[in-house]
């Protein structure tokens, strides 16, 4: 039966509308109950002797009976003004630094807690942080952004010239370039807060950056790339090709909703779909176009691929696609055998995500899993697949593929080509170990 539910749950959700009729859709849905059913049931014998020991008896969970007392009694009062907050027993679920990463907390990095989150959007509060000079609270009142350089006329704007303009508003993910770059070493950092946490997806809203080299006479024929300065201590400079500035780059005053948070460039800072985070220029107050790459401190020497020759290489800036398993994951303990939903994310940089398999033996044999929600380009997409875990040891993986062909590689084939010394652009396949206790830690398959 299981082997039935997948063939025709993966062809379901995939292009539903191509073959699939009433009938199959009915079939693939009873499959997937009697699936569900019958991996419930292989732990249903020990949660049951739990609740016999608890004194529950037949009738289950005696507490469901007690009408607790915020059934009885009147809950608080609706606040007329101040910002919403989460739910006090999700106090746990916050972002978390890395003691000793960097010499200084200005220039640190705070982790987002992908085990804890659900669909693609990432909190605001949540998303994670990168700052080499700290962050700042800018006067938006006071905020300039120049455009100058090979233009027929440089403009000042003022953030009431921008948002004066026709608006935009996407959802991409942000990651950094360093994500999962303690891999490479084979340090295995126990959470995938830790291993991938460098990463978040939201909703920007700006005016594209076509718009306004167009509005200042770009001269597309002298013009090859286009310098971003932010306004921090660190002076963050970052070259971008010209052809990617006229294409889906925004010059973004909002996220989720709302005007940027501080750490997060308020009051303006750079979108560039599927580039490195360092590229996203935050407190963004100078773009300059010009005709050959300005070699700025922060793209020969930091942001560079060391190869096993002792060379580095360059302006790698785009993501490739990648996908990571959040739940379960390591730190996470399963609570008995049974049924289980695998869940994580997958995006890549050069556009949508096509695909993602899931492996539950170390990658000896895969299963396509299914696709939640619109496949966005350059955006997270998160992937789904039942698991009847029978209790014995497993390894989790997952592999994506996007809608170029291309195939999330595996932690060896990129050491072979790149060494071992590496910091950045690590895709590779990551691997969760499940003991026979249900324990899971983060392991290196080769």
């Amino acid at each position: 039966m299981a082997d039935a539910f997948h063939g025709t749950l993966g062809r379901l959700r995939q292009a539903p509308e191509n073959f699939l009729g009433a009938d199959d859709i009915d079939a693939a849905r009873l499959a997937r109950r009697a699936f569900m059913g019958k991996a419930l049931a292989m732990g249903a014998g020990s949660a049951l002797a739990g609740a016999a020991r608890a004194g529950a008896g037949a009738e289950g969970d005696p507490a469901i009976l007690t009408l607790p007392e915020h059934s009885k009694t009147l809950g608080k009062p609706v606040a007329a003004l101040g910002y919403g907050l989460p739910s006090t027993w999700e106090a746990n679920l916050q972002r978390r630094a890395s003691p000793g990463l960097t010499r200084v907390p200005q220039s640190s990095v705070s982790f987002t807690p992908l085990q804890g989150l659900f669909g693609i959007i990432t909190p605001s509060g949540l998303h994670f942080e990168r700052h080499h000079q700290g962050w700042h609270d800018i006067d938006p009142r006071s905020h300039r952004l120049m455009v100058h350089g090979l233009v027929g006329q440089a403009r000042v704007f003022t953030m009431d010239d921008l948002m004066r303009l026709p608006s935009v508003s996407r959802i991409h993910f942000i990651e950094c370039g360093a994500n999962t770059g303690a891999e490479w070493a084979r340090v295995a950092l126990p959470t995938v807060q830790y291993t991938h946490g460098m990463i978040s997806c939201s909703e920007f809203t700006g005016v594209l950056l076509s718009t306004l080299l167009d509005m200042c006479g770009v001269d597309l024929k002298r013009g090859k790339v286009v310098l971003a300065e932010g306004a921090d201590g660190s002076g963050m400079t970052r070259t971008i090709a010209l052809d990617r500035a006229m294409d889906d780059v925004m010059v973004a005053w909002a996220m989720n909703g709302e005007m940027l948070r501080p750490e997060n460039g308020y009051p303006l800072r750079l979108v560039v779909p599927g580039v490195q985070g360092v590229s996203w220029v935050k407190y963004l107050r100078r773009l300059k176009v010009g005709d050959q790459r300005f070699d700025t401190k922060d793209e020969t020497i930091h942001y560079i691929d060391l190869m096993p020759d002792g060379q580095h290489r360059q302006y790698t800036s785009l993501q490739e696609c990648k996908s990571v398993i959040t739940s379960p994951s390591g730190g996470q303990t399963l609570l008995g055998k049974g049924y289980f939903n695998i869940s994580g994310i997958a995006w890549s940089g050069r556009g949508k995500v096509k695909r993602v398999d899931v492996s539950v033996d170390g990658g000896r044999n895969w299963r396509t899993a299914r696709m939640d929600g619109v496949l966005l380009p350059k955006a997270l997409a998160r992937f789904n697949l039942d698991w009847a875990w029978n209790g014995e040891p497993a390894i989790l993986q997952s592999r994506a593929i996007d809608d170029t062909g291309y195939v999330q590689p595996q932690i060896a084939q990129l050491r072979a080509v790149r060494g071992t010394r590496s910091i950045y652009h690590n895709n590779a396949i990551q691997s969760w170990q499940v003991a026979p206790s249900g324990e899971v830690t983060n392991v290196q398959v080769a």
